[in-house]
Formats: C-alpha cells, sequence, structure tokens
C-alpha cells in the first residue's frame, strides 16, 4: 500500500514555517494542498515546487462536510497509484476535517497514513491576544457550533469565519447568548508580518473588512455574573448562594417536604399561562418551575444524597431507553405504537413481580389527591378490574351519589366524609373513561370561578362599595352576566 503523507505549512507566513517542514516540501515531487489561499504557498510555487489544488470542489457544493469529503476520496484514488502528499493550513490535527476523515479512512485499511509537523493557528492567537488558555477555552467551528455548546466563563475561539455571510451567522448564533455590544476580537494573519486585531461589537461583526480565511473571532469571558444570565451554571450558582452559609434565611431552611405546595403551585401557575396563550408570563412561570427543581436538587446535594447531574443522567438515559425508534433500531409506524412501546419498557424497567409487589406501589401522589385517585383506577383497569361498560361507571356514580344524599341526612361528619369521597372518586373514574385530566378539569373551573366572581366584586365596588347591601338574587344576575359575556 502506497503512504499518504500529510503536512502542515503552519499559521502564519513564509517567514514562520518550520525548516523542518520545508525541506520536506523541497523534497516532494508533487503536493496536493487543500487550498491555494496560504501565504506559504506562493512562495513555494515561486521556488519551482508543484502544486495542485483542491479549489474548485468547493465551487462544487454549498456546504462543506461534501467538500471534504470528494478531497478525500480523491486523495485516496490518488494514493492507489503512489505516495503523495498532500498539504494543509496550521497544523492537520486541529481544526482540520479532511485529515479527520483520512483518519476514519486509515482505521478501515484504506490507507497507510503519516502526519507530520506544521505549527497550529492557536500558539500566535494566544500569542496575539495575550491570554493564557489555561483558565479555560473552546475552540468551534463557525460554520457548526451551536449557542447551547458555548460556556459564556470560557475564552471561546471560532475558527471557519472566512467571510461577510459565515460571520453574520456566527453573529446571529452569538447572540443568543451574548448582549449584542458584546465586545469581541476580529484576528486576521495572527503570528505573521500582516497580523491584525480588530475589537468590535458583536452586532458589527460582519461588517468587518478583514474577514478572509485567516480570521479567528474571539469572544472574552464574561466579567460578571449579571453578563452571564443565560448560563445554567450561573442559576446553579445563584441557588447555591441563596442555600449557602451567607444565603437567605429563608432558603437555608427549606426541604424537600417544605417546598411540596410551592412547585405544586407554580405548575397550576404555569398551567393558566398556556390557557391564556401568553408567551412573556409563560417563560416567568417556567423560569419559577425551573427553580424549584434546582431548589430540590441543590438540597439534595447539601444533604449529600444526590445532585443535578444524577438527574440530568437518569431522565437523559430515560429518554433514551424509552425511544429505541429514535436512539435505536426500533420501528414504530404511529403514535399508538410509540405508546406501547414505552409502556412495555417502562414495565420491564420497574420489573413488577405481581406476587410480591402491590400494583399500587408508586402511584400516590402526595401532591394531588385527583391524581392519585386516577392513578389507582387506571392501574387497577389494565388488570380487568373496570366496568366492562360506560354504564356500570355512571351506575356507580349514581349509587354513591344517593348514599351521600343519605348521609347528608341522617349521617355524621365521619360518614358524610366517606361518602362524599366516594362520590369524588367516581367522578375522576368518569373522567378517566372519558380521557379528560380531572387536575386540569378542577383548576379550569377554579380559574373560571375567579374570573367570574372578580366580575361581580367589580360590579359591587362600582356600586354601593359593600356585599352585604346586596341579595344574593342580585349578586347571581352579575354572575349570569360575567356568564353571558363570556358567551356561556
Amino acid at each position: 500500500m502506497h503512504q499518504l503523507t500529510v503536512i502542515g505549512l503552519g499559521a502564519g507566513d513564509f517567514e514562520q514555517l518550520q525548516m523542518g517542514v520545508y525541506r520536506k516540501l523541497q523534497q516532494a515531487k508533487k503536493i496536493y494542498v487543500r487550498t491555494m489561499d496560504h501565504p506559504v504557498l506562493h512562495e513555494l510555487v515561486a521556488e519551482g515546487i508543484q502544486l495542485e489544488s483542491f479549489d474548485n470542489i468547493y465551487e462544487k457544493h454549498d456546504d462543506f462536510r461534501p467538500v471534504y469529503e470528494e478531497i478525500v476520496a480523491t486523495l485516496l484514488d490518488y494514493v492507489e497509484q503512489e505516495d503523495i502528499m498532500y498539504a494543509v493550513p496550521g497544523h492537520p490535527l486541529v481544526a482540520e476535517l479532511t485529515i479527520q476523515l483520512l483518519i476514519e479512512a486509515e482505521k478501515e485499511g484504506k490507507v497507510n497514513l503519516k502526519i507530520e509537523g506544521g505549527q497550529s493557528f492557536l500558539d500566535p492567537i494566544f500569542g496575539a491576544l495575550r491570554i493564557d488558555p489555561i483558565d479555560g477555552f473552546q475552540l468551534v467551528d463557525g460554520t457548526t457550533f451551536s449557542a447551547h455548546e458555548v460556556n459564556m466563563h470560557h475564552h471561546l475561539l471560532i475558527a471557519q469565519v472566512y467571510d461577510t455571510f459565515s460571520a453574520s451567522e456566527v453573529k446571529l448564533t452569538l447572540m443568543e447568548k451574548y448582549r449584542e455590544d458584546y465586545p469581541v476580537t476580529i484576528v486576521t494573519a495572527a503570528g505573521s508580518v500582516g497580523e491584525k486585531l480588530r475589537t468590535v461589537p458583536l452586532y458589527e461583526l460582519d461588517r468587518a473588512a478583514e474577514i478572509d480565511n485567516l480570521t479567528t473571532v474571539y469572544v472574552p469571558p464574561v466579567a460578571n455574573r449579571d453578563e452571564a444570565l443565560r448560563e445554567w451554571s450561573t442559576f446553579r450558582e445563584i441557588i447555591s448562594t441563596l442555600r449557602g452559609p451567607n444565603g437567605c434565611p429563608w432558603d437555608q431552611k427549606q426541604t424537600h417536604e417544605s417546598l411540596k405546595r410551592y412547585i405544586l403551585e407554580e405548575v397550576h401557575e404555569f398551567l393558566q399561562t398556556i390557557d391564556e396563550q401568553d408567551d412573556e408570563h409563560m417563560i416567568e412561570e417556567l423560569g419559577d418551575v425551573l427553580l424549584q427543581v434546582f431548589l430540590h436538587a441543590q438540597i439534595g446535594e447539601d444533604e449529600g444524597f444526590f445532585n443535578l447531574e444524577d438527574i440530568l443522567e437518569a431522565v437523559s438515559a430515560k429518554m433514551i431507553r424509552r425511544h429505541p425508534h429514535v436512539f435505536g433500531d426500533i420501528t414504530v409506524e404511529n403514535v399508538e405504537e410509540v405508546n406501547a412501546n414505552w409502556e412495555k419498557i417502562k414495565n420491564e424497567e420497574q420489573a413488577i413481580d405481581d406476587t410480591t409487589k402491590p400494583l399500587l406501589n408508586g402511584e400516590y401522589r402526595a401532591a394531588s389527591s385527583l391524581q392519585t385517585s386516577y392513578n389507582y383506577q387506571r392501574r387497577a383497569a389494565k388488570v380487568g378490574f373496570d366496568w366492562p361498560t360506560t354504564d356500570g361507571v355512571w351506575g356507580k356514580f349514581v349509587e354513591e351519589w344517593q348514599e351521600f344524599r343519605v348521609e347528608v341526612t341522617n349521617g355524621t361528619n365521619e360518614t358524610r366524609l366517606d361518602e362524599f369521597g366516594d362520590v369524588l372518586f367516581t367522578l375522576v373514574n368518569i373522567a378517566r373513561v372519558y380521557k379528560i385530566s380531572a387536575e386540569d378539569a378542577m383548576l379550569h373551573a377554579n380559574r373560571k370561578f375567579a374570573r367570574r366572581f372578580a366580575y361581580v366584586e367589580e360590579q359591587v365596588m362600582a356600586g354601593n362599595k359593600d356585599f352585604k347591601a346586596y341579595t344574593f338574587e342580585e349578586l347571581d344576575a352579575f354572575w349570569n352576566e360575567a356568564k353571558n359575556q363570556e358567551g356561556e
């Protein structure tokens, strides 16, 4: 098998080229280069060294990936005939996808690969910017990176920013986390005699004239907490501080038990914003729900039982495990098959042993008696303990209602409580049969009552300003006005 030698041209001009690299280039009969757009290559051509570039392949494709794949395929064809040398900008193993593709080909036994030096652009970049990477830095590809990957507390270097369009894409991505006037530095030809640095506000990034294939964009770490409010680690730090020795007395004394009612309240308030279709309010209420999650995670960490990473690992693993049609090789045709798979996998995980574990274990919900009732009846129905028709469900409700009415007249507080509970239980079962969430229905009824009663209160305040001054019939008339305004 012939050998494909890869060599790096460095990040600077001809004067920065390493002597060993220069000698190898001189000795080569012919050199294939990814692109001629590098200052070293013009000097080599002037010395009579034969070069063949792949610049024409760039013109055939709209995306970089197919460009690099075609370059690699061409190199593999050439190396079948003879030993060849392939030269790339910088260091071959830094931000060079064609080399990564060649390494994959080597693992498959398709090529005998030899990779040799060449200074990467990182050293001159660090020197030009006067930064120490030990503080933490990220190197990302400007054509593919996502704002979700960016850590605002690290030095951020963005390569592959080669023209106005790519700079515009980078700008829009960064604006998902950074303010629009955040300072960014455009570094061009770092380490060469033509080195240029220009710091501009983020919104001007795509208007700079210096952008070319030797450009790297630098985004410095945020200077303070208030500039990193879109960073997950910032929120975690805030919660940790609130619970810490110098934090808030209220947050410090909270427990999982004391927070139970708050998480339920916040979820209900968020559900209301969904009904109202209020996006701004939805952001606020989702934040309140997230606050509860982080508080419970911090309490778990403070007590030494679990932390946020444990929660993330558990839920991520569950989502991957229960979606084999997405992350595995299972095929599904519709939502019904997805749900069937979900239940099957869930039952396998729980490994329920009918002889040792009660069926209703794990179905109790301390925060919602309605949800607990629904869970119990749903689980019982799955094993056949259910009315065969809806007539049986309605008949049971009528029976319990009649028993409750008898206790209202002749019973005690205890018997009334017992029979009224039976009535509610049968109502939840009716909701289950007709695929209605009893919890959502109750929330909806409460909101409707509050909305209509607010109208009644407005009318009272606009009149005599005292409820006692009105008869029930007058108040009920206000209520009916509110209903009529809602079209009911």
